[in-house]
């Protein structure tokens, strides 16, 4: 399902707080994908505009963008969600709105851009990912190796 999504140069930009357990799912897909893809992987931690001239000098044709949602599906479901499926605000856990955030990059760079939205099970500060999202780690993981 991913990989149809992951055309041409893609760069997998991890959204989250790894301090507030299923808030870290982006940074930790990030990590594990690192020497596992040709994608440019960039932990964004929760300021992914911080990350922007990055991910526009990379000249991608797709980005796709991985953070903890409020999906209103069970802990450790996904969907790919594109920036017009995205409310502009109260859709993630951090300031500025994933779709703004998708929306600017996109007329910088002409990719097609995505949203990994994974529903998180518990997200209190200090807490450790929870066992649901770790698995759901490992699934994607193995698909978007070697992508």
């Amino acid at each position: 399902m991913l990989k149809n999504i992951l055309k041409g140069k893609v760069v997998i930009v991890g959204i989250g707080n790894v301090l507030k357990g299923d808030d870290g799912f982006g940074p930790a897909l990030v990590g594990r994908l690192l020497g596992k893809t040709k994608a440019l992987c960039i932990d964004a931690g929760t300021a992914p505009e911080n990350y922007t001239g990055k991910i526009v000098k990379a000249e991608p044709d797709t980005i796709l963008l991985v953070d903890a949602a409020h999906l209103d599906l069970p802990p450790g479901r996904y969907q790919v969600l594109k920036p017009d499926e995205i409310l502009k605000s109260g859709f993630t856990t951090h300031d500025m709105s994933p779709r703004m955030f998708m929306e600017f990059v996109g007329s910088q760079t002409h990719a097609a851009i995505y949203m990994l939205g994974v529903q998180p099970e518990r997200m209190a500060f200090g807490d450790e990912m929870s066992d649901t999202l770790k698995k759901t780690l490992d699934e994607i993981t193995e698909e978007l190796g070697n992508a």
